[in-house]
């Protein structure tokens, strides 16, 4: 347990200290955020604030992971480097294209395709690998298993279980971005379902079914649990200490960087953890601002009309008159009750199973 303290503390520490030089290092080279003409008018002050600040708790993130095994002298696992890779391949995709705004001065970066493409690599290639790297026990970071608090143990196959890793690779990660709207909104709720999934390592370790005599429909048949939760920790700790320098008003946005990044670590600690389904809970309120966006394209599509005043919601309720740190601070809490509802549905599986 001393690695999962280790690594938040370390992420903290250095998240909290490292994000102020990133600032003056942005704004020395004026890499500033582009703000779209076509959204809140109140905005307008946020442009040339320092993007790319996911660099921060990217970098922080894995210094964390690196030094708490050599603090602690326990082995990095597969499953924690590769949620690492997932994290980090994907903050790379955002960073190219968080460049490509800041150099070109325009507020679309990379082009769809493009950043599709980078997606997709990433993403496949996370989902390849998480089916290979068997423990002694013959168990894979991943499972072709579906799963919600556990494997329902209906495998779908390696091919559909790639399909499937990477539609939620690419739906959590852009559910991410289209979240990281509003000053530390994004980070805040990010922050709370990592802190839950350090309690779900630590409890899947618990439980693991490795350490039973006997098997029970009540043990974690998870390859790597413990460092599940390490991996967890360094992320909750770095995005908590660049919370502090990103809440309103934000001295830096976490910009694609960040956002995909944290959208790939959500997915990736699903994924590996068994818990893929469930991640539509913890993370509920990414699911719930990506559901505006699809039905304010679909409604305008197929009648003309939109739902909301402008999507994603947070921006409806903007110009509904709702200032930018109330919307966040209500919206932080209906992420709390989804993480609290999600927690409550894992802890009766291991209840009731």
């Amino acid at each position: 347990m001393k690695q999962i303290l280790f690594s938040g503390m370390i992420g903290l520490v250095l998240s909290l200290l490292g994000t102020p030089a990133l600032i003056r290092l942005l704004a020395k080279h004026g890499y500033g955020q582009m703000i779209r003409d076509d959204g809140p008018k109140a905005h307008a002050s946020k442009r040339g604030t320092p993007t790319m600040g996911g660099i921060a708790f990217i970098l922080a993130t894995l210094i964390a992971y690196a030094a708490t095994k050599v603090i602690t002298g326990e082995k990095p696992t597969a499953s924690g480097l590769l949620v690492l890779f997932l994290t980090t391949g994907l903050g790379l995709v955002g960073f190219l294209d968080d460049y490509i705004k800041v150099v070109k001065q325009r507020s679309l970066g990379l082009r769809a395709k493009a950043k599709l493409l980078g997606q997709s690599l990433v993403g496949l290639t996370f989902a390849i690998l998480s089916l290979q790297f068997k423990d002694e026990a013959g168990r894979t970071p991943a499972s072709t298993s579906l799963s919600f608090v556990q494997d329902f143990s209906w495998s779908i196959g390696p091919v559909l279980f790639v399909i499937w890793a990477y539609f939620m690779i690419a739906a959590m990660s852009n559910g991410v971005n289209l979240t990281d709207g509003l000053d530390g909104l994004a980070t805040g709720a990010s922050v709370m379902v990592f802190g839950a999934y350090v309690f779900i390592g630590v409890w899947q370790y618990g439980q693991t079914c490795a350490a039973m005599v006997t098997a029970t429909s009540t043990c974690y048949d998870v390859r790597d649990p413990l460092d599940l939760a390490v991996v967890a920790s360094a992320l909750m700790g770095s995005c908590f200490g660049f919370l502090w320098w990103n809440t309103s008003p934000a001295k830096i946005f976490m910009g694609d960087t960040g956002s995909l990044a944290l959208g790939g670590a959500l997915a990736g600690l699903a994924i590996c953890s068994q818990t893929e389904l469930l991640l539509a809970l913890l993370g509920g309120l990414f699911v719930i601002i990506t559901l505006s966006v699809i039905i304010q394209v679909g409604s305008f599509r197929m009648t003309g009309k939109r739902v909301f005043k402008m999507a994603p919601l947070q921006h409806h309720f903007e110009l509904k008159g709702w200032s930018e740190v109330l919307i966040v601070v209500r919206f932080w809490i209906i992420q709390g009750l989804c993480v609290a509802v999600g927690l409550g549905l894992f802890y009766a599986g291991w209840v009731t199973g």
